[in-house]
């Protein structure tokens, strides 16, 4: 049993399709010549599709830009990953893949010392594809029948990224992915919370579920290091913390104003930071609605991704939700705790917020708030967000006691210290 131990019942909701799949469904013959003639990335297309493929350098132990690694980068013009990217989904944009404009929502910097970043989108969450499993379990095993990456149309895919084998990135056109790949694919998010919205999936052919490894973990950190824009974010959101879709992804958009979360305090955990003999330092977020971790420094990329995936791993191990934010160019990691879907079932959630119909992930809890309804909207206030944001967080008990076992500061007296501590 996990530390959190919960019973819960969780209706589930029927299967939503893609853009693509709605307008294709029924219209193609399953023997088409193309593999199942609706040109998803399956499979059964290939070796028909091809794609770009954008091949980043990688750094180890020694290289030349270990040093660069540890200091502050000056910004710099817009690299050419985040041009690339961009000019893509701009690309898909006009050619009418998303379900809405999110360029003409309405948004504005929230009055106040945190910045919060509030958007109006009132159709999002009518358009966007629904939850389809249990949200009482962090791990749940990949359901071929449910929406997966595999099932949209080659459209929404941008480029392939992949690890080179050259101390220099290099960028391919053109190139056909066979039936023998598992491309790790960057597609556009149909359903954008901002500018340049896109989702990263790890070996998209492997239909893996969404949980993080060490390996998937370093990939989306050598995504936002490589990308080398403060301003560019990835984001991950755990089954129980909003994560919509049980087939492993990452997100990650453009944003030119900093996060709320990315101006708050910090202190050092010198007991956690002990833990990772490599220069990796923890601490925990100060003065801020939703608790959590910051994980920064390491001698290399690898350091940090695996001080902040083995952390995840413990997470995602013991039934415990959470989102990450990779901001600074890779060189700074906020791990959020939460538990407003466990709240939500239990009946335990405030009814002010639950009238917001609004979820915190990743970017709301990290300072963009999506809210859904014009009145929210005019209303919001940094105490209104504050207090909006306050309902996702662990209590300062619970978030110590499973702080504590996952940096392994100490082991509690009793399973059920881990569980009791919120009621």
């Amino acid at each position: 049993m996990g530390i959190l131990e919960r019973t819960l019942t969780i209706k589930r909701i029927p299967t939503v399709l893609s853009n693509y799949q709605e307008e294709q469904e029924g219209n193609a013959s399953s023997n088409a010549i193309n593999g199942c003639g609706r040109n998803c990335l399956g499979k059964c297309c290939l070796p028909v599709w091809k794609l770009p493929l954008y091949a980043y350098k990688i750094d180890g132990e020694g290289s030349d830009d270990e040093a660069a690694y540890k200091h502050d980068i000056t910004p710099h013009p817009m690299s050419f990953l985040v041009q690339l990217l961009l000019g893509q989904w701009e690309d898909r944009a006009t050619r009418g893949l998303f379900k809405y404009d999110v360029t003409q929502c309405e948004t504005k910097v929230v009055p106040g010392k945190s910045g919060f970043i509030a958007q109006l989108n009132e159709g999002r969450h009518l358009k966007k594809r629904a939850t389809e499993f249990r949200i009482d379990q962090v791990l749940q095993p990949f359901d071929e029948n449910k929406f997966n990456f595999t099932k949209v149309g080659q459209e929404e895919a941008l480029l392939r990224f992949e690890p080179g084998n050259e101390r220099k990135s290099h960028y391919y056109p053109s190139l056909s992915v066979s039936e023998f790949d598992s491309p790790n694919i960057i597609l556009v998010n149909v359903s954008p919370i901002d500018y340049g919205h896109v989702l990263l999936i790890p070996n998209v052919l492997d239909k893996l579920p969404q949980r993080i490894d060490h390996a998937s973990f370093l990939l989306a950190l050598s995504m936002a290091k490589e990308a080398a824009d403060p301003f560019f974010r990835v984001g991950y959101n755990s089954l129980g913390a909003f994560a919509t879709i049980n087939h492993l992804h990452f997100q990650a958009y453009y944003l030119q104003v900093p996060f709320a979360v990315e101006k708050a305090p910090v202190k050092k955990l010198s007991k956690c930071t002990a833990k990772f003999n490599n220069g990796v330092i923890v601490s925990q977020l100060l003065d801020y609605p939703v608790r959590g971790l910051v994980f920064e420094g390491g001698k290399t990329v690898q350091d940090i991704s695996d001080a902040v995936a083995s952390t995840c791993i413990f997470l995602q191990n013991n039934n415990i939700p959470f989102n990450v934010l990779i901001s600074g160019f890779g060189k700074k990691i906020y791990l959020f705790l939460q538990c407003y879907a466990e709240k939500q079932a239990l009946g335990q959630a405030s009814q002010e917020i639950l009238e917001t119909q609004v979820n915190p992930a990743v970017w709301e809890i990290s300072g963009q708030i999506v809210l859904k309804r014009r009145q929210d909207y005019e209303k919001a206030t940094e105490e209104y967000t504050w207090r909006l944001l306050a309902e996702v967080s662990l209590s300062e008990e619970r978030f110590q006691a499973v702080v504590d076992q996952a940096m392994g500061c100490r082991s509690p007296t009793s399973r059920h210290e881990w569980s009791d501590t919120h009621k």
